[in-house]
């Protein structure tokens, strides 16, 4: 998905680093960008659970139809729709590439997938929302080993600071499992799920 806005300030606007490379400029400014950014704004409910909701969507990079189809697949499930929310997006295979330390970024793991770089089960899979389910297999094509961000890769340059506990990864080989689903506590996304789902049910 295209954003024309760059994502430096888009993170400045949302509070949060979307990529390893914002951080210093968030740390540097972390306010909103333009004139105003440092002036005290009027914060509504509405205003605060509207951004709650653009944090969780730019985490995962997803369109907004994306994301409301994802909370109705919430809703319907039993345990607390916050959590199922995140769990559901979590196990979108962009994401599993992301969390397996297989891309350096969100953005960089969705292009991997959509340029049919990535097999699920044997299987090339070019659909960044695929879900998957306990004991898929994640691995990058042979075909595609030997390219520069996959070599980086298997050398451990993108892997996370703390392993997803629901992921068998193997880094040396470009593979990763899903050993179960994640719990909301386990996934590592700066959001507050109960005011998304506020936003949505009003």
């Amino acid at each position: 998905m295209n954003q024309s806005r760059p994502k430096i300030k888009r993170s400045r606007r949302l509070g949060i680093p979307l990529t390893p490379k914002c951080v210093r400029y968030f740390e540097r400014r972390p306010y909103p960008p333009g004139v105003h950014g440092r002036a005290r704004t009027k914060e509504s409910d509405y205003k605060v659970r509207l951004l709650e909701k653009q944090r969780l969507k730019a985490q995962y990079d997803l369109r907004e139809k994306q994301l409301r189809l994802a909370f109705e697949r919430a809703v319907g499930r039993p345990g607390k729709t916050g959590e199922e929310l995140v769990i559901d997006l979590e196990t979108r295979l962009d994401a599993l590439v992301l969390r397996a330390g297989l891309a350096r970024t969100i953005y960089q793991a969705r292009q991997a997938v959509t340029h049919g770089h990535v097999n699920v089960n044997g299987r090339r899979v070019d659909r960044p929302s695929a879900r998957l389910r306990p004991d898929d297999v994640i691995a990058v094509r042979e075909g595609s080993r030997t390219k520069t961000p996959f070599v980086v890769a298997a050398a451990g340059a993108h892997a996370p600071a703390r392993t997803a506990p629901y992921l068998d990864v193997d880094l040396a080989g470009l593979t990763a499992r899903l050993i179960r689903l994640p719990q909301r506590a386990e996934v590592p996304v700066l959001c507050d799920e109960q005011l998304v789902v506020e936003y949505y049910s009003r």
